[in-house]
């Protein structure tokens, strides 16, 4: 699945490039246009949150190679099951955090964000979508004077920290495998 979102990821890029491009045509030649920084910050973080679990998918994600190069494969493998252990509890920390965060951004000023959204869930499905509106409260909207609605970046960003997690947990199994000399 990793793979499959990242390969349709990467293609944002050419839409960031497209905002970025509009907004210095329309600064140049018209009025500026009011949405196109907050376009691009969207843009970048949907392009970077629904990115990193397929780079490290791939491997290619950034580590420190002044010991890591020389060690051996056993070594790494070590070092690799350590690491992603705390990068699994920094991640879980996150998601639990934007689980709160976007939960707020539709109007749930409460303290178990979970629960709001289980019963969200459990409306949606057996009373339709208009009961499942009315549960939702006053929806967070930017500062600016655009005034996007939050809610859909920071969903964004709690399913892309849940695949980040994903994917962390499969490395964490890899390590788990090349520590017992299986290659997988």
């Amino acid at each position: 699945m990793n793979r499959f979102i990242g390969r349709i990821t990467m293609y944002l890029i050419f839409a960031l490039i497209g905002v970025l491009l509009w907004s210095s045509v329309s600064k140049t030649f018209f009025n500026p246009s009011l949405w196109t920084l907050e376009m691009a910050q969207f843009v970048m973080v949907a392009y970077y949150v629904l990115g990193g679990p397929y780079s490290i998918q791939l491997g290619s994600n950034v580590r420190m190679d002044l010991f890591y190069g020389e060690w051996s494969p056993r070594t790494k493998a070590w070092m690799d099951g350590i690491t992603v252990l705390f990068l699994m509890f920094y991640l879980g920390v996150l998601l639990y955090g934007a689980v709160g965060s976007t939960a707020y951004s539709l109007g749930y000023f409460g303290t178990e964000p979970f629960s709001f959204f289980w019963d969200l869930l459990v409306t949606l499905v057996t009373e339709g979508s208009d009961a499942a509106g009315e549960k939702l409260g006053f929806l967070e909207r930017s500062r600016s004077a655009w005034r996007p609605y939050i809610w859909p970046v920071k969903a964004l960003l709690c399913f892309g920290v849940f695949l980040m997690l994903l994917q962390c947990l499969a490395e964490f199994f890899r390590d788990i495998a090349r520590l017992r000399g299986v290659e997988v």
